[in-house]
């Protein structure tokens, strides 16, 4: 893949990660509170691979924890340092917001709150800023 091409990709995943976490911010509204976790925890992952695809690297998996970790540019990597804990957060968020047998006896719709949605929407919009500060001065 060219290089422009890897900026288109990079630009593209950047939007979709504006619109999960919009749509985040739709599903905390409406009080699903499981949604917004996820969407979230996706907005995180995809504006991560946005960065990935924008220095032509390809990215792989669904931790927001691995995305940053393995980010192959220890100078930007150092950027990222300080979005861990947020990711570790989103990550706890991907499998259990979705399926009931990931909780005994309950289902997501059942035990996740305003407080876990609103602090999941925090995180990932923390993340998707210091992405595009990233993009727009490197």
């Amino acid at each position: 893949m060219s290089q422009e091409n890897y900026k288109e990709d990079s630009a593209r995943w950047l939007r979709q990660a504006k619109a999960d976490i919009n749509a985040a911010r739709g599903s905390l509204k409406n009080r699903n509170y499981e949604w917004a976790c996820f969407q979230s925890q996706q907005a995180a992952e995809k504006a991560l691979k946005a960065l990935w695809y924008y220095y032509s690297f390809d990215p792989w998996g669904h931790s927001v924890l691995k995305l940053i970790l393995d980010f192959p540019k220890n100078d930007i990597g150092e950027l990222l340092k300080p979005l861990i804990n947020k990711a570790k957060e989103l990550d706890k968020l991907y499998i259990p917001t979705r399926y009931p047998n990931g909780l005994p006896d309950l289902t997501p719709s059942e035990v996740f709150t305003n407080e876990e949605a609103t602090k999941a929407i925090e995180s990932s919009e923390s993340i998707i800023k210091k992405i595009e500060f990233i993009i727009k001065h490197n």
